[in-house]
């Protein structure tokens, strides 16, 4: 396992690459005040539109047991057994649409803080979170005080919210014992809906605190050491030294790339020792000259060894060469304005060989 760096050197603000990475390891703020809030929000929604029909289903499964138990039928192991399943049915199916509120009110919590993701690593056995010494220093831990403080909160909000609550409909309470039995559970009703209110406004609050801090606390967590920072330009920007490796690779290929083309050279244009530039035509082929291959210093004399080995004509001229070198590209017509003066060189060119044809 990777060791934390010394939360002292994280002095740097993490990159989007580094909160990236984080959330592809699974590594997210999240509030675990969302899935209160959602339990309180679901259960305002539970009691507001379903605990009336809810209260009205189970009254009618179980005043069968209370009206005529004597009529029920339990000679057998076999009877038992059936009663009981067909009381837990009567009971069960009033409680799915309960279930059902409470399961997506869950998970709509964690949807809403961030979109769901699979990470492997974060289902793997890790020792270190069940280390007695890491959870005693987790329980000191500025987070742990937060959470200590968090619950601190909710047990005290919770209790006034309740006395409160109890102390405003402590007169109802009185006076519901001269009430119609039958209005008994509408009131009952509509103070727990009070009550739930109260506690799901409570717990929204605590919800928004919570994400605050959570945010900020995990920003702080997965700040950057200035070494990171530096690894992680460079990765982004490549190695110098892998980048100077590589030009210097794809510089001795286009070095190699320039010796061997010189054989297909019919004259080279040369400065007697810093630049040369092999330039092929034939008349048959057509066109303006091509430039085959083009060097200074030590390529130019590379260029000039190669030719002179294949017997192709040299012309020293320190100005055209050096003009020459600087204007064309490889494997390109040369431009325009050197079209004379290299005209002249292949016509002088061409008229030494035909006086060296007639000699012989």
């Amino acid at each position: 396992m990777a060791e934390k760096p010394d939360p002292e050197s994280q002095t740097e603000e993490p990159t989007e690459r580094k909160i990236l990475d984080e959330l592809e390891k699974g590594n997210l703020p999240i509030s675990r005040e969302a899935s209160a809030f959602a339990a309180a929000f679901a259960m305002v929604v539970i009691v507001a539109f379903l605990a009336r029909n809810l209260l009205k289903s189970l009254g009618t499964a179980l005043s069968e047991l209370l009206i005529d138990p004597a009529g029920l039928r339990l000679e057998t192991g076999g009877d038992a057994v059936l009663l009981l399943s067909d009381l837990a049915w009567q009971v069960s199916v009033p409680l799915i649409p309960v279930l059902t509120i409470l399961i997506v009110a869950g998970i709509g919590a964690s949807f809403l803080q961030h979109a769901p993701r699979f990470v492997p690593d974060r289902v793997k056995p890790d020792w270190h979170r069940i280390s007695p010494a890491n959870g005693w220093r987790r329980m000191f831990s500025i987070a742990g005080q937060v959470d200590l403080l968090k619950n601190a909160f909710k047990l005290c909000s919770f209790g006034l919210v309740i006395w409160f609550a109890l102390k405003w409909q402590g007169n109802a309470l009185f006076e519901s014992m001269a009430l119609d039995p039958n209005a008994v559970p509408d009131l009952i009703l509509a103070m727990g809906m009070r009550l739930l209110t109260a506690l799901c406004f409570t717990t929204f609050l605590l919800l928004a605190i919570d994400l605050l801090w959570v945010r900020i606390h995990w920003r702080k967590d997965i700040r950057m050491t200035r070494q990171e920072v530096k690894d992680e330009i460079k990765e982004a920007e490549g190695d110098p030294l892998r980048k100077a490796r590589l030009r210097s690779l794809a510089l001795d290929r286009r070095r190699k790339a320039m010796i061997a083309a010189v054989p297909k050279a019919t004259l080279v244009i040369a400065n007697p020792t810093h630049y040369a530039v092999a330039l092929r035509y034939i008349r048959e082929e057509g066109g303006a000259p091509v430039v085959v291959s083009k060097g200074m210093d030590f390529i130019a004399l590379k260029i000039r060894e190669v030719a002179e080995q294949h017997s192709i004509p040299i012309i020293e001229d320190r100005l055209l060469a050096r003009s020459m070198y600087d204007a064309v590209h490889v494997d390109h017509a040369i431009p325009p304005q050197f079209y004379k003066a290299v005209a002249e060189i292949i016509h002088m060119i061409y008229a030494k060989k035909l006086r060296k044809a007639a000699v012989k």
